[in-house]
C-alpha cells in the first residue's frame, strides 16, 4: 500500500471491501465502491470531453460528495486538479484560470455566471455535476489505469496575501508521503470517523481530511460548512472520533459550549492548524472538553510539517516536532546557517512531502529551495531545548521598530490574556522616527476597556519597544477562508475603521 497513489488506495478498498462506509452526508452513507464508481463516471465524462494526461481540471465546488468524486475522477483520467474557492470573484478567478489554463472547470449553477465573466481568452469548458448523489453515474473503475507516483496530481494556490497567488504543484508521491506521515503520527485507522467541516478547496480539508480518510480506509461525515451548534450535536455520536479545525472554530465551540453544554463525545483527537492557536484557547478547550487540542503546522506547498505528539506533551504555543520521515530546522535569514535552540530564524523543512515547484514559475521555485533540498517556509520561529518548534510569525510580518525586532505573535499572546480581549492581530505601520510601530487591532467582549488600559496591560509583560503604540477596536478581524488573519488589509485599513467603546 505504501507506494500506491491515494486514488489507487480508493480503488483497492472498493475491490476488497466494497460495502465499507466512506462518506456520510445528511445521514446517507456512500460506500467505497460507490465513490470509486462515481469517480470512474467523472473520469469517463472528462475523457469524453478530450481530457489528456497532464491536463488540468479546475474544481469550483462546495463541500459535497460530488467534489470528492470529481477530484478522484480527474486524477483517474490522468489530469491534475486545480482547487478554486467557489466564493472567489472576478479578479481572483481570472488570475487562477489564466495561470493554470484548465481544460475543464467543474462548477455549479450558483457560480457559473461569475466564472463565465472571469474566463480568460482561452475559455475552458464548464461542466456541472449531474443529478446523481456523487455528481456522475456509476461506472466500472477497472477500465482506468491509476496514475503513476511521479505524475502531477494537484495544483493548490497559495493564499496570495502578499502578492499574486502561486500554484504549488504536488505529485501523487508527495501527497502520499505526507498522508502516510500523518496517519503514522496521529494513529489514524479504519475505525475512525472524521467530522469534516473544513472547506475541501483547501489542503487542510482535502489533503488532510479526505486523503487521510481514504488512505486509512476510514470514513468521514461531510458538512457544507462549519456550524458550532451542529458540530456539538454531532459530537454526541459515538462513531465520530476525529475533528479537525482552525482556531476560530475552537473559539466558537468554546463560546457555544459555555452557553449550552459540552457533548459527551467519543472524539479521541482534536487537531488545530492553518493559523496560530492561542495558549488561552488551548487551556479553555481542555478545561471544557477534557481533551487537549493537538496543534500542527503545515503549508500549501508542503502539506503537514510539524505536529505536537499524539502520545506525550502537547505544548501550548508550540507546533511540535517534524512528522515521521521529515526534517525541520531554524536558520539565519541572511547566512542560511542553522541556529541553536532559542534563537529566532527562518523555518526550513525537507522531505518527500514537499511540492515539486510553483506552476510555470521557475524563478519563484528557485528562490524557495536550497541546493540541498531544504524549503524556505518564510515563517520565523525557534526550537526550544526539548525540540519543540515555536512560530513567531511570517518573515514579511516582522516589525522592525527603532532597530528592534518585534514578533506579532508574542504581543498578541499577551493581549489575549486580558479578559476583555476576544481576539487580536498586531501589525506594523510606518513611522517617520522609528521606521515602524506596532499597532494592535482588537475585538473585545462586553467588558468595557480602553486603549490605554490594554497598553498598560502589555507594559506589565513586554519590553517598552514591543508594546502597541496604538489600539484599534474592530468588530472582527479580516480572515481568509481558513481563518488566517489578513494583516495586509489591516495595515491598509481596507474596510476596517476604528471605533470607541
Amino acid at each position: 500500500m505504501s507506494s500506491l497513489p491515494i486514488i489507487a488506495t480508493l480503488l483497492h478498498y472498493a475491490r476488497r471491501t466494497p460495502d465499507r462506509p466512506c462518506i456520510v452526508e445528511d445521514r446517507h452513507t456512500i460506500t467505497y465502491a460507490e465513490l470509486a464508481g462515481a469517480a470512474a463516471g467523472w473520469a469517463a465524462r472528462f475523457q469524453a470531453l478530450g481530457v489528456q494526461r497532464g491536463d488540468r481540471i479546475a474544481l469550483a465546488l462546495p463541500n459535497t460528495p460530488a467534489f470528492i468524486a470529481a477530484y478522484f475522477g480527474a486524477q483517474l483520467a490522468g489530469a491534475a486538479v486545480v482547487l478554486i474557492n467557489p466564493q472567489y470573484r472576478h479578479t481572483e478567478l481570472n488570475h487562477l484560470l489564466s495561470d493554470s489554463a484548465p481544460t475543464i472547470v467543474v462548477a455549479t449553477d450558483d457560480n457559473e455566471a461569475i466564472l463565465s465573466a472571469a474566463m480568460p481568452a482561452n475559455r475552458p469548458y464548464v461542466l456541472k455535476p449531474s443529478a446523481e448523489l456523487c455528481g456522475a453515474p456509476i461506472t466500472d473503475p477497472t477500465s482506468f489505469d491509476p496514475p503513476a507516483a511521479h505524475e502531477m496530481a494537484l495544483i493548490a494556490y497559495t493564499s496570495g496575501t502578499t502578492g499574486r497567488a502561486k500554484g504549488a504543484v504536488h505529485t501523487h508521491a508527495s501527497l502520499t508521503a505526507n498522508c502516510d506521515a500523518v496517519l503514522n503520527a496521529w494513529q489514524w485507522t479504519e475505525a475512525d470517523r472524521l467530522l469534516l467541516m473544513l472547506p475541501l478547496f483547501h489542503v487542510h480539508g482535502l489533503g488532510v481530511g479526505v486523503h487521510g480518510t481514504i488512505r486509512s480506509g476510514a470514513s468521514l461525515e461531510l458538512h457544507p460548512r462549519f456550524d458550532a451548534e451542529i458540530a456539538l450535536q454531532r459530537m454526541n455520536d459515538p462513531a465520530i472520533t476525529l475533528f479537525f479545525g482552525v482556531p476560530t472554530m475552537y473559539v466558537r465551540l468554546i463560546e457555544v459550549a459555555r452557553r449550552s453544554e459540552v457533548p459527551k463525545h467519543h472524539i479521541r483527537l482534536f487537531v488545530s492548524g492553518s493559523a496560530p492557536l492561542s495558549p488561552q484557547t488551548f487551556a479553555d478547550f481542555a478545561a471544557l472538553f477534557g481533551q487537549q487540542i493537538l496543534e500542527r503546522y503545515g503549508m500549501t506547498e508542503t502539506g503537514m510539517n510539524l505536529t505536537n505528539p499524539y502520545y506525550g506533551e502537547r505544548r501550548p504555543g508550540s507546533v511540535g516536532m517534524p512528522f515521521p520521515g521529515q526534517e525541520a530546522r531554524i536558520v539565519d535569514r541572511v547566512t542560511g546557517q542553522p541556529l541553536p535552540a532559542g534563537q529566532i530564524g527562518e523555518i526550513q523543512v525537507r522531505g518527500p512531502h514537499l511540492f515539486q515547484g510553483y506552476w510555470r514559475n521557475p524563478t519563484a521555485t528557485a528562490a524557495v529551495f536550497t541546493a540541498d533540498g531544504w524549503f524556505n517556509t518564510g515563517d520565523l520561529g525557534f526550537v526550544d531545548d526539548d525540540g519543540y518548534f515555536h512560530i513567531t510569525g511570517r518573515s514579511h510580518e516582522l516589525i522592525i521598530s527603532g532597530g528592534f525586532n518585534i514578533y506579532p505573535r508574542e504581543v498578541e499572546e499577551v493581549l489575549a490574556q486580558h479578559p476583555a480581549v476576544v481576539e487580536c492581530a498586531v501589525y506594523g505601520q510606518p513611522d517617520p522616527d522609528l521606521g515602524e510601530i506596532p499597532v494592535a487591532a482588537v475585538v473585545t467582549n462586553e467588558q468595557p476597556v480602553t486603549a490605554d488600559e490594554l497598553i498598560a496591560h502589555c507594559r506589565q509583560y513586554l519590553a517598552a519597544y514591543k508594546r502597541p503604540r496604538r489600539i484599534r477596536f474592530v468588530s472582527a478581524l479580516p480572515r481568509n477562508a481558513l481563518g488566517k488573519v489578513q494583516r495586509h488589509l489591516l495595515a491598509g485599513e481596507a474596510s476596517y475603521h476604528e471605533s470607541s467603546l
